[in-house]
């Protein structure tokens, strides 16, 4: 499989069931259907156990020779679904940055509650043109993409609507090093870190910030993500992105952004740290 996560493993499990279930109500041993299929005779008992990741075609095969094609359709869908939960970034922006962009807008949308937590950068709904086109550039020539970085930037600026439209509601937590990081530049930086502090007093926002000397003994950063409605959770990796959707994991992440918070500070004291951080820019210049 692409993803080794545990949500990924364990849809393929039950796929693996599902398919070892209608092989035995078909009344075949493991070793026939293989020969049916033309396969070598492990590749039954490995898709079985979520060892391998079947093809579409595999599935349909499967279907054909236990005499349900009817199930087929469904089965693919089941496997399409497995597929879904890890997207390479190389894949979702083969054909730009732009339509990586797009892609998202229709669950933007829909999403009431987003619940954020960015131990490296400042997210997407509060970015500003400038810190926006420093990190798709970046991105740009890390990933070998095409230049469509400024419609990329046009597309992702307006996304932001969502922020002071509707009902959308956006927690967002934030390490205090974040606010250090240098991107696009002091000035980009100081821009942003001024839109940090106008967007913190926005009724939909609640920003917390988790400040370098908290303790945490019990409570360290983790990776980066997003839960959008408590349904899923993205999470972006080195190679791309994962989607959580099992209850279990999704708890586990309702839980960490509690503690997170638990240690963050708000309000007053969150735009003390904005504020250092930009006193620490100007200091720089000088």
């Amino acid at each position: 499989m692409k993803s080794q996560s545990s949500s990924a493993q364990q849809a393929l499990a039950a796929l693996g069931t599902r398919l070892r279930e209608i092989r035995i109500d078909a009344g075949l041993t493991g070793r026939a259907l293989a020969k049916h299929a033309g396969w070598h005779e492990s590749k039954v008992s490995k898709i079985e156990y979520g060892r391998i990741q079947p093809s579409p075609e595999d599935i349909r095969a499967w279907c054909l020779h236990t005499g349900v094609s009817g199930q087929a359709a469904e089965l693919v869908a089941s496997l399409r679904a497995v597929e879904g939960m890890f997207v390479e970034w190389r894949r979702m922006e083969s054909t730009g940055l732009r339509r990586a962009q797009e892609a998202v807008i229709p669950l933007w949308a829909q999403t009431r509650n987003f619940h954020i937590y960015n131990p490296r950068l400042i997210p997407g709904p509060i970015q500003t043109r400038g810190y926006i086109a420093a990190l798709l550039n970046g991105l740009r020539l890390r990933r070998s993409l095409i230049d469509d970085v400024e419609d990329a930037v046009q597309v992702r600026v307006d996304k932001q609507r969502v922020v002071v439209e509707g009902s959308h509601r956006f927690s967002i937590l934030l390490e205090e090093s974040v606010l250090r990081y240098q991107i696009g530049g002091t000035e980009v930086m100081t821009g942003q870190l001024g839109h940090l502090l106008a967007v913190s007093s926005l009724p939909s926002v609640s920003l917390g910030i988790i400040p370098l000397g908290a303790d945490r003994s019990r409570t360290w950063s983790v990776e980066g993500f997003w839960m959008f409605d408590e349904k899923q959770v993205k999470v972006e990796l080195v190679s791309g992105h994962l989607t959580i959707t099992q209850p279990h994991e999704l708890k586990l992440y309702k839980n960490i952004f509690r503690d997170l918070s638990d240690l963050a500070v708000f309000g007053r004291e969150a735009r003390t740290l904005i504020a250092g951080a930009i006193d620490h820019l100007d200091g720089t210049r000088g």
